[in-house]
């Protein structure tokens, strides 16, 4: 990899309502600790009134100002996916991307958010129990969360969206990926969460911007665990109310801080410090 290494990096964001990412932060910090001059930059959808038909020319602004690459967050995980040159392995099986980085006039796509879930379960949910879960949320993270709940192990992976369509094609992906007809389209939260062992949040809803729960609190149980991808504030509702119930749970900095670890190693050639970002992270969150 060494012949891939960067003295400076350039890099941004893009996303709506990102103004509270620790991102930047974890991003700029490593490169220092690594004697890089690393320059980290949000471009937010909402402060510059823009929607994701801007992508194509925040893509191209990116590219004329020598960005070494791009973090991609919602609504664009999805959206962005025609912009692209080429996609990995993992963003063509995922069907989202959250990295992009930019190089000899080419745009190639990569997911790390399923990277970044898996290690977080890993840590956090070693030996929870995976027979049947529910998760919230069909989107561009969504993709990546249901691919790393498979390849840990869940049997049955029931998935629920605002639009049911965007539910059924997930499902539809993950069965393509993974044997077993593992995957559903939910179609009773009710009674899939009376029997679940596990549920997982990977919508919005939990935001500082988006307050609330993405599932009735009368749904939880204490046979429940919760895990989160959304990190600020660390404490959602919906794991506020979980752990009141005594439910076992995971918040959303984990996949955070490990989904920057390998998009930090994508754009700069080096393999960063990840308990130094971990440290750090949580140093931002104290």
């Amino acid at each position: 990899m060494s012949q891939n290494k960067k003295t400076s990096i350039l890099a941004g964001l893009i996303g709506s309502g990102i103004q509270a990412s620790r991102t930047p932060a974890l991003h700029e910090r490593e490169g220092a600790a690594q004697g890089l001059g690393y320059l980290y930059r949000l471009i937010d959808l909402d402060q510059l009134k823009l929607d994701t038909s801007a992508l194509q020319d925040l893509l191209t602004a990116a590219e004329r100002m020598s960005f070494t690459g791009l973090n991609i967050t919602f609504p664009c995980k999805q959206v962005i996916l025609p912009l692209l040159d080429d996609l990995s392995p993992e963003a063509r099986g995922i069907g989202a991307v959250n990295t992009v980085v930019l190089k000899d006039g080419k745009r190639i796509g990569h997911n790390t958010d399923c990277l970044g879930f898996a290690e977080g379960f890993r840590r956090g949910m070693a030996e929870a129990p995976r027979k049947r879960v529910v998760q919230m949320g069909a989107g561009g993270a969504g993709a990546a969360v249901g691919h790393a709940l498979l390849i840990e192990g869940v049997e049955q992976l029931s998935i629920y969206d605002v639009e049911l369509s965007r539910a059924q094609a997930l499902a539809d992906n993950l069965n393509q990926h993974f044997p077993g007809n593992r995957a559903r389209a939910g179609k009773d939260l009710a009674g899939d969460m009376a029997q679940a062992d596990g549920l997982v949040n990977t919508t919005p809803m939990g935001m500082a911007k988006l307050p609330g729960m993405p599932v009735p609190k009368d749904m939880l149980h204490k046979g429940l665990w919760v895990a989160e991808i959304v990190y600020f504030p660390l404490e959602t509702e919906l794991l506020r109310e979980a752990r009141a119930l005594g439910c076992r749970t995971l918040d959303g900095g984990t996949m955070a801080v490990f989904q920057a670890v390998k998009a930090f190693e994508l754009f700069s050639g080096i393999e960063p410090d990840s308990a130094r970002m971990m440290e750090h992270f949580a140093s931002m969150n104290g």
